[in-house]
């Protein structure tokens, strides 16, 4: 599977990122397919920090290429692809993690509560014990 993704260059504090056509399971920097264009997020010029090869990017994505989320929101941006698309996208992709993570939270929380009544139950059963005990050692000691 294709993407569509940046490759990161530039220096510290400075990037300058290529947006290339790359194999899915290829490295950041590795080997790419396309040369797409660039993107320079510390040009002052909105003008110069971005410049795309539109044509190929249809292309890629008419054969099935998939951007990832930040790179379609570049494209969005500049109208090459459609902001509907994107954001449901990024919606799908972010309401899954939404869901993991409410899951993770309410199985958190209802282990924390049978802990609480565990200890309650421990706590009263203990009360009633010395409770009972009580009487048996006043009965015993006169």
């Amino acid at each position: 599977m294709v993407r569509i993704r940046m490759t990161r260059r530039g220096r510290t504090h400075r990037p300058f990122y290529r947006i290339n056509a790359v194999e899915k399971r290829t490295q950041r920097d590795g080997k790419i397919l396309e040369y797409l264009g660039w993107y320079d997020p510390c040009a002052k010029d909105e003008s110069k920090q971005l410049m795309l090869k539109e044509e190929r990017i249809q292309h890629w994505i008419s054969q099935g290429a998939q951007p990832t989320l930040t790179v379609a929101d570049l494209l969005a941006k500049n109208g090459v692809m459609d902001a509907d698309k994107v954001a449901a996208a990024r919606e799908k992709r972010i309401g899954r993690r939404r869901t993991e993570i409410v899951a993770q939270k309410e199985a958190d929380k209802a282990a924390a509560e049978a802990e609480k009544k565990a200890a309650a139950e421990a706590a009263a059963a203990e009360a009633k014990a010395a409770a009972e005990a009580a009487p048996a050692e006043a009965e015993a000691s006169e």
